[in-house]
């Protein structure tokens, strides 16, 4: 962990930022990234929770190396975090506000990084990203396919965001292997691109069909249920199968080699009272998506392969 003291605070004390970093590295004016915290869970179905997800990634990243195993140090390209987006309890109004904030950061040239909260959110992002990008695609990592046209009365549920998304652009979906009976018929008529874990496992490290069905510009979007429950317990529906940390970074490294990442969430941290290896993951994970969103955009260096570690 690296922190700079700043003269306009007392001394010994840390800003809520993520990364605890000094103020001089997280000025929106100069910063690359922009964290939009949105702590919703207006649509869950299963176990609540996710609303806290936000503040708990942050406050995780504040004990967290600012070293990358993979890439380094590259925290001076500068990350600031917006207070909390307002919440509103009606589905469509709360995508409407996030698309609205993810907007006003893009008009300014920033990435934005949005941290959820449920799954719903996404089309938010997604909407505003592709005004911007119109050869924009998203790649998805999750443990369920999210296509349900409607659930429990609202096309803006948690179970409808990639039905939403894919309304709008093209996307690739990575670690599924949870959906309903229609979502699978409705798949196999599209032929969508949508790889299972256990076929994403199989590929042994050549991720190149899941790269190569991605457009220039990509989005990613992970709910963290993707990863298998025994490394991220923290998630309001864990499922049994999914992806390892190694498997996820690996896809985002391929993607980053040869497509350019303009954006990310990271989305349903549920914490766990006294269990923080999901909080941690997530703060890590948001670090590591970042620094190859940076590579993908010419802005750091590829990873030396001579690096200590």
């Amino acid at each position: 962990m690296t922190q700079k003291l700043s003269t306009n605070r007392p001394p010994h004390t840390v800003d809520f930022a993520y990364g605890g970093l000094d103020e001089s590295l997280t000025n929106l004016e100069r910063a690359h990234a922009v964290i939009l915290p949105v702590p919703y869970d207006g649509t869950m179905s299963y176990m609540s929770g996710a609303r806290l997800g936000p503040r708990a990634i942050i406050t995780a990243s504040q004990s967290m190396e600012l070293y990358d195993e993979e890439l380094g140090a590259f925290y001076e390209a500068g990350i600031h975090t917006l207070p909390d987006l307002e919440v509103v309890a009606d589905p469509k109004a709360m995508v409407d506000r996030v698309a609205d904030a993810v907007t006003w950061g893009l008009d300014q040239d920033k990435m934005m990084i949005t941290l959820g909260g449920e799954h719903s959110i996404t089309s938010g992002p997604v909407r505003a990203y592709a005004k911007k990008y119109p050869k924009l695609s998203v790649l998805q990592f999750d443990a369920h396919g999210d296509l349900r046209n409607e659930f429990h009365g609202t096309p803006y549920s948690h179970a409808c965001v990639m039905r939403r998304v894919r309304e709008m652009v093209p996307a690739v979906q990575v670690g599924i292997r949870s959906i309903s009976e229609e979502e699978a018929e409705l798949i196999a008529e599209k032929k969508w691109p949508v790889v299972s874990a256990r076929r994403t496992r199989a590929m042994k490290g050549n991720y190149a069909p899941i790269v190569d069905a991605l457009s220039e510009d990509v989005y990613i979007t992970v709910d963290l249920d993707c990863f298998d429950p025994a490394t991220v317990p923290g998630v309001g529906t864990p499922e049994p199968g999914g992806l390892d940390w190694y498997e996820l970074t690996d896809i985002v490294a391929q993607v980053a080699q040869k497509k350019r990442i303009v954006g990310f969430d990271i989305m349903e941290l549920m914490p766990l009272g006294g269990q923080i290896r999901s909080d941690f993951l997530a703060s890590r994970l948001l670090y590591r998506i970042w620094g190859w969103s940076l590579v993908s955009q010419g802005k750091l260096k590829p990873p030396d392969p001579n690096r200590p570690l």
